[in-house]
């Protein structure tokens, strides 16, 4: 299997090669030649196959043994999954007779992204100790800098991830100010020599240009061997492929006896801000996974469901009109919580979702890539080819302009597997007292209670044999004010009590390091990264401002 660029071009890379890369040199993506297909008996021989096992199966068929053994496969995933605190690592749980939720956040960080970033962690180790292990002894270690934007849980999963490993230092930029005190907590609070907090003045899409501008920067890229942590790394997306099928299997063994589960159709409801998570079930899908529906779940940060809507991708809504007759909203919105992302100026709302408040998402453009390929017409490469075209004029157009116009076909193309809804902050709150008042009590952090809500919403439209699979994505402790305040007329509820893990106990109160940029510039950023690389090796950067 190789992996090229959605933005065209002749590169061929393998496995290792893509993961060790990131974003490709000429700022696409990169995704498998073929997506491939499930072996015929995968129904039968996977049914009773731990979250391990089936991840050996799934990455096999997009790694080549010749790169990575079975064993070795084995025993990476084996590592990776130790670290998590529920023997099914992502537990399915029945709320109804036809809402489950697939709980993606028993890792290290209580965030659905410690799936991906475990894993990621020790591959990246992996690879680098079998690269230097074929040097010479007086040869220069290779070693990587690995560089990634959160607006919350990305970066803390990172660092869990990567903490500690050989020949690797990481840069985790946040927006300073707009993460949850528990997030932030999470990843300043880790001291490793290796490991550097940066915190922006700015949003997380300004973090995000920061980091796709260091991609694109060809020399600081290999002077520095910059690698990505973000879900643009193709590593995390096939990594979380592997829930989509263990909840598949854990719903067919919860379904009531005499139910066929070729009789039901299954919809995954997630909620969406950079498309990664989503993006794995569609690859899931289209490799043979029998899924009816992803439905695409966003707060008041709607870019996604807009165009679902319209077939316009664009940041800010050009329907809407201000009181001053400007175009869109950009107004934070009211009840802003633990983690903000939004200001005035950038067209971000505030909401009590946070780590959904994105304007672009980077992963869409994956997908349109498949939606550009099938409306496209010739052969299997000339259709790959046209698609790379399209895809550099798009994300062209939509850098230069903040919007682009997609075709009516791409449009109709995405309504064939995916819908959307929006959901906004009032009902991010009354959706969590409702299913914590529910006869199945269930405490949803506010973007899971995005998933509920929209679940909810599309369900009326539904068949009777659909059963929906709501993805959680965070533990409910990581985003405490929201929490406490959907529930605080409850007196069932105690936060403490109900809700905070023990990990979490003090955590607000350890050491913390942390450098501080005092505005979204990459040159500042660039200039942080040269100062810490050129310390000696274990040499510990200070923290300060920049």
């Amino acid at each position: 299997m190789k992996y090229f660029s959605t933005r065209g071009g002749s590169e061929r890379l393998s496995f290792e090669e893509t993961v060790l890369t990131g974003l490709a040199p000429n700022g696409g993506l990169y995704i498998p030649e073929h997506i491939p297909t499930l072996p015929p008996n995968w129904q039968s021989e996977w049914k009773e196959y731990s979250f391990v096992d089936l991840s050996v199966a799934v990455l096999s068929l997009y790694i080549s043994k010749d790169e990575i053994s079975e064993a070795e496969l084995r025993q990476l995933v084996e590592k990776s999954y130790k670290t998590f605190r529920h023997p099914d690592v992502t537990p399915l749980k029945q709320l109804d007779d036809k809402t489950f939720v697939l709980e993606l956040f028993h890792g290290p960080t209580f965030a659905f992204k410690d799936v991906a970033l475990q894993l990621l962690g020790n591959l990246f180790e992996f690879f680098l100790l079998r690269r230097n292990a074929k040097k010479a002894a007086d040869e220069e270690p290779e070693k990587l800098t690995v560089v990634g934007a959160t607006s919350g849980d990305t970066g803390s999963a990172a660092i869990y991830g990567l903490r500690n490993k050989a020949n690797v230092s990481i840069f985790i930029l946040h927006p300073k100010g707009r993460v949850s005190p528990i997030q932030e907590a999470q990843m300043t609070t880790v001291t490793d020599a290796n490991v550097h907090n940066v915190a922006v003045k700015g949003t997380f899409d300004d973090c995000q240009d920061i980091l796709k501008s260091l991609f694109a920067d060809r020399e600081f890229n290999s002077t520095h061997r910059l690698a990505a942590v973000n879900s643009i790394n193709w590593a995390r997306i096939v990594a979380q492929t592997v829930y989509y099928f263990l909840s598949y299997f854990h719903l067919q063994s919860q379904l009531p006896a005499g139910t066929n589960i070729n009789d039901i159709a299954i919809q995954y409801v997630v909620p969406t801000g950079n498309f990664g998570d989503i993006l794995a079930g569609y690859y899931a899908k289209r490799m043979g996974l029998p899924i009816s529906k992803l439905v695409v779940a966003t707060n008041e940060n709607d870019i996604l469901a807009r165009f679902w809507r319209t077939g316009n991708y664009e940041k800010v809504d050009s329907t809407v009109t201000g009181d001053d007759g400007s175009s869109g909203a950009t107004a934070p919105a009211d009840g802003a919580s633990d983690g903000k992302q939004g200001t005035v100026s950038s067209g971000v709302k505030e909401t009590l979702s946070p780590a959904m408040d994105v304007l672009v998402s980077s992963n869409f453009e994956r997908l349109l890539w498949y939606l550009a390929s099938e409306n496209a017409e010739g052969s299997q490469e000339e259709k790959e080819v046209e698609a790379g075209k399209l895809l550099a004029s798009w994300m062209s157009t939509m850098k230069a302009d903040g919007r682009v116009e997609l075709p009516t076909n791409i449009l109709q193309s995405a309504r064939k597997d995916f819908s959307a809804g929006r959901i906004s902050d009032e009902e991010i709150l009354t959706t969590i007292q409702s299913f914590f008042n529910g006869t199945v009590s269930y405490i949803a952090d506010p973007h899971t209670a995005v998933g509920l809500a929209t679940a909810r919403m599309i369900a009326k439209q539904n068949s009777e044999n659909v059963r929906q699979i709501v993805l959680s994505t965070a533990h409910p402790a990581k985003f405490s004010e929201a929490v406490s305040r959907a529930l605080e007329g409850s007196s069932r509820f105690n936060f403490d009590r109900d809700v905070l893990p023990e990990e979490f106990r003090g955590l607000l109160e350890k050491e913390k390091r942390v450098i501080d940029v005092e505005r979204p510039d990459v040159d500042l950023v660039k200039g942080v990264i040269e100062r810490v690389v050129g310390h000696q090796a274990g040499k510990v950067a200070d923290a300060g401002s920049v």
